[in-house]
Order: C-alpha cells, then structure tokens, then sequence
C-alpha cells in the first residue's frame, strides 16, 4: 500500500471537492437537524460584509457584485425563506447563465471577477457641460428603460451607441452616469479583458460577454476605446487571423443585440472615430460627439476646482475662460492643479530653509492664490486636444447622428 501512486488514493468525495473548486459549482453540505445550507466559502462566514484581507470590511453597496454572490450563500437561512436576523430574504438571479460547458463558465466567471461592477455613482450634474450629448444619451438609453411602452417598433431603442470627439472630454463619465442613472449592471470592457492569448479563447470571452450582460439585463457594455478592438479590417497583410476572429465575433454578437427586444445597450467611446470598420459603424447606429467644453462649462469648472474663499480676493474667472479657449476637461483640470500648486511651492521654499523638521500640527498654512499664479499656470500648460478637433466636426457632418436642434 505504501507504493501505491497518489492519485489511486483520491476517493470520489476528494475528486468532487476538486471539481467544484475548479469550476465554481456550489457545494450543499447536510446538516446535523436534516436541512441544507449552502457554501459557497470556506471561512463560514455569516456576516453581510466581507473583509479585504487586511481586516478592513467592505459594504454591500461597494462591492463586486461577484462578491455580493459569493457571500449570498454564507448566511444561514431558515425553510420559510426567512433569514436568522429576522429579515425577509429576497431571491436574486444567479451569477451565471447555464452555460453550454465548463470551459464557458470559467469564461464567465473571470469576466464576472474582473468586469461586472455596482453602480458606479456618477451623476449627471458630475459632468459640467454637454447638454446635447446627455440629452441624446437620456432618449437613447435612459428612457427606453424608464418608459419601454413608447418605444416599441419603429422607435425602439438604439442598441450601439458611440460617443466620440477629443480625448478629455468627458466620454467615460458620461457613460458611467449612464449607468448610474438606469441603474444598469456595468460592464466596463477594454482590450485586455476580451483578448487571450489561447486559440479560439477571445471570441468565447466576446460571445459569454454578451451572454452574461443578457442574463443580468437590462445592462450596459462599455467598450473604451474600442478602435484597439475594431478597427478597419483586411487592411494589408499585418492583419492577425485571431484578430479578424475577434472583430467577427463582435460583429454578430452586435447585430444578434438590433434583432432582438433585450434591455442590451452597447456603449463604445473612442477618439479616433474614423479607425473604425465600416461594419462596427453601421451597427453603432447613434453617434454622439462629445465636443470641447464651451465657455459656460468651462467656467463651471473653474468655480469647482478653484472655488473663491470668502476672505479673499475673487478669481478672475472672466480671464480663465477667455483664454482656456480650446481646452479639454482633462485640460482644464491639469490648468487648475498647476495654479493651486503656486503657492504651495512658496511654502516649501520657506520651510526647506528652516534646519529642523517643523511638527505637523504647526505647520503653516498655504497662501491664497495670486493673479500671477494663474499667469504662470497659463503659461506652462498648453491644449493637448484642439489640433484634431476639426477632424471630429468633419466626421460628425459625414457619420453622425445627433438630431439637430
């Protein structure tokens, strides 16, 4: 016996723990007085928050729905549904779909780690300006969940929608306020996330991808910067053969998405819309451009970022604009930052002189904000975006969509 290899000595109960380890299935445990309790952990955990690993716990609210999942199974429930807190316990979809083999429900799983979020808690008021641009995404996304009865036949909803222009503007916000306000399950989707480097994996993690956000619909796919994903096909002979797979498989999960009534919304941000296949382009069938921030909304930020104290002067805000024109959000925000660090740069001169270590609670306080402050900001920090901005206007008269006012 003692020669005998290891694995002989595996006893199906020890292969099955394996099994369920390996593709997630949870396990169901009989208990002592005859009633089931699922575990989905090992700790025996039966509290509502989970804990970080450094002791920290973590609200409901603020984790992975993953998570939320994982520990669902955890707290001890009695036959009437009834949790032992006395609370009522309200039944949940599952994390996953049935899906048709194991590989897949690996697939599904990572996707699940690693990109489904809560609600990203990003208003509308967070973004100061493009007016337009949220209004098309309200009537294009947010109001077919509010009021699906209106929009049935011709006006059902626009299932691709591309928000395009110079980088800085706002595009990811946008999209994270859209998600915010249907509260939609968000899916948050960049290259790395849909690319493997196994044979044939990255067009199962495209088609699970769809399958996941149908199960948890009605939900939102954001794609960033999605001309990495998609860009033109069959251009040259660099083009991969795993690549053109991927941007097939995109493409009929896409067109699967316009044939069907399912609260599914593709939601791809880019700023190089002209990158684009002419295939993707036609199934994005709202185009959005997201412009640089006009005068009103560049004041906004200003008062934001660099807001007046009551017992000092008053910002010249009137000048910030008047020559911030051509600037991005992005822009703007490093402009702010630049001017705020004028008079923290004084202080520091003053206390790298003193020999000793000042404590911190008599240090002293940063100064206000000068008018030569904000004229050294403006002189070191330039527009990174305007040089283009003519070419999204040019693709917006050719491609776009927007309804005009």
């Amino acid at each position: 016996m003692a020669d005998e290899p290891f694995l002989t000595r595996w006893t199906f109960q020890d292969f099955k723990m394996f099994y369920d380890d390996k593709f997630g299935r949870k396990k169901v445990a009989e208990s002592q007085n005859g009633q089931s309790a699922e575990n989905g952990v090992s700790n025996g955990s039966t509290s509502n928050v989970s804990s970080n690993g450094n002791g920290n716990a973590k609200n409901m609210s603020d984790m992975a729905i993953y998570e939320q999942y994982r520990i669902q199974g955890t707290r001890p429930m009695q036959s009437n549904g009834i949790l032992s807190n006395g609370t009522l316990e309200t039944p949940q979809k599952s994390l996953l779909p049935p899906f048709e083999s194991a590989d897949m429900r690996a697939l599904g799983e990572s996707l699940s780690r690693d990109i489904i979020r809560g609600s990203p808690d990003v208003k509308w008021e967070s973004v100061k300006g493009l007016e337009n641009a949220k209004r098309l995404l309200k009537e294009a996304v947010v109001m077919p969940i509010k009021y699906p009865k209106y929009f049935t036949g011709l006006l059902s909803p626009w299932k691709g929608i591309l928000l395009f222009g110079p980088p800085g503007t706002g595009k990811t916000m946008l999209a994270k306020a859209v998600a915010t306000e249907c509260k939609t399950t968000f899916f948050n989707i960049s290259a790395s996330s849909v690319v493997s480097k196994w044979r044939g994996d990255s067009e199962k993690l495209v088609k699970v991808l769809f399958e996941l956000a149908r199960h948890h619909a009605p939900s939102t796919i954001f794609i960033d910067e999605i001309d990495a994903i998609i860009s033109h096909r069959g251009e040259g002979r660099s083009e991969h053969e795993a690549s053109r797979r991927l941007k097939t498989e995109l493409l009929i999960q896409m067109d699967g998405l316009m044939r069907t009534d399912e609260l599914v919304f593709v939601l791809a941000a880019t700023n190089l819309p002209w990158e684009l296949d002419a295939a993707m382009l036609r199934r994005l069938e709202k185009r959005i451009l997201v412009p640089l921030p006009e005068p009103e909304a560049r004041r906004a930020m200003f008062e934001e970022l660099l807001p007046s104290q009551p017992d000092e002067e008053e910002l010249p805000y009137d000048i910030l604009v008047d020559r911030t024109e051509g600037y991005s959000g992005s822009d703007i925000r490093l402009l702010c930052k630049e001017t705020a660090m004028q008079p923290l740069r004084r202080l520091m001169v003053h206390l790298e002189d003193k020999q000793e270590v000042v404590p911190e609670d008599e240090l002293p306080k940063v100064g206000p904000i000068r008018s030569e402050d904000i004229e050294a900001a403006l002189k070191n920090t330039r527009p990174s975006a305007h040089l283009l901005a003519h070419r999204y206007v040019m693709f917006n008269n050719e491609y776009g969509s927007q309804i005009l006012q």
